[in-house]
């Protein structure tokens, strides 16, 4: 990773965006053809080991165009995708069954694939979509690759963007921050500050997918798998419970960085590599809150936040940290 002030950033740019009425059959359309010409890219590619683009274009190509009638540059970019997830799988000591694409989304290459133009985006093909918002703090960087996704109703575009690496300012001391299962508490010697987790409400949520599973379940059928209403309902409790955990991730990171780049502060955190593993030895209670917590998710954005805005960061070990004093090396005693 380049040191502070050098190399770049890669960042996604969230763009929430419609086509037009006469247009959204159309464009589902074109993305549920697209799904299934991935699958059957993916598939293909692993059976004849072709995964080099010329190859994939080759083998690929015609079938995309004919069998699935998907526009040019929106093939090209299909096995590309198709490649990139191929040599994924493959690489996986642990490998299953092929991967199977089910959501709605497609690879798009900027100025091939798709443009931004004013308040619209053209796609390959003849399709426009209307920009209802988006960031705006990021529009003097060249736009990249982007991700079109159908979910929930609505279309999203993520865009990728190049920016400039921050330097790194010289702190003035030292922020740090402890992560438990019901609390996260940053300070040092002179403040500290104390965070309840948003656990209970992801919880909630998680037991309310898991009873609606083991109502809807017997030892010799699961009637929850067969009936799609249920299953759906399942998968909203589930990612609400995801979603709770990644909203306050995002928004702890920030306010963590804030507070110490306000205080010309240097920001340490735990290595909880390797922590699943560790809690195969706890109660199923207990495990099951600090999984569903996602340490690692509050980790990567707080390395993030850091790197945005040019912040030093230290990962240290985590042993002895909660029964060691950092300045004397005494041990607490309860």
């Amino acid at each position: 990773m380049p040191a502070g002030g050098e190399g770049e950033l890669t960042l996604t740019v969230r763009m929430r965006v419609s086509p037009e009425p006469e247009g959204q059959r159309a464009l589902l359309d074109l993305m549920r053809r697209h799904r299934d010409a991935l699958n059957y890219s993916i598939r293909r590619l692993i059976a004849s080991g072709a995964l080099s683009l010329s190859k994939a274009h080759w083998l690929l190509y015609k079938d995309l165009r004919e069998r699935y009638g998907l526009p040019s540059r929106i093939a090209q970019d299909c096995y590309r995708e198709a490649i990139a997830i191929a040599k994924s799988w493959l690489r996986n000591p642990k490998r299953g069954s092929i991967s199977v694409v089910k959501s709605l989304s497609m690879w798009l290459t900027h100025e091939l694939s798709y443009r931004v133009k004013g308040d619209h985006v053209e796609l390959a093909g003849g399709y426009r979509l209307r920009i209802i918002g988006w960031d705006r703090r990021y529009d003097g960087f060249p736009n990249r690759e982007a991700r079109l996704v159908f979910r929930d109703g609505e279309f999203t575009l993520y865009i990728t963007k190049k920016v400039p690496r921050p330097a790194k300012y010289a702190p003035k001391g030292v922020l740090a921050v402890d992560m438990n299962e019901r609390q996260v508490v940053m300070g040092n010697s002179h403040v500290e500050l104390r965070i309840e987790t948003p656990i209970e409400r992801a919880l909630h949520y998680r037991g309310l997918a898991e009873r609606l599973q083991g109502k809807y379940s017997s030892p010799k059928y699961n009637a929850w798998r067969r009936r799609r209403g249920i299953r759906r309902r399942i998968g909203h409790f589930h990612r609400k419970a995801r979603n709770i955990i990644e909203d306050w991730a995002r928004k702890m990171s920030h306010m963590i960085i804030s507070l110490a780049r306000q205080s010309q502060l240097a920001v340490a955190r735990e290595d909880l590599t390797g922590l699943v593993e560790s809690l195969r030895r706890l109660p199923k209670d207990h495990r099951t809150a600090l999984i569903a917590l996602g340490y690692r998710r509050l980790g990567y954005w707080l390395d993030w936040q850091a790197e945005k805005g040019g912040g030093p960061l230290f990962v240290v070990d985590p042993a002895g940290t909660s029964s060691t004093c950092p300045r004397c090396g005494a041990k607490f005693v309860e």
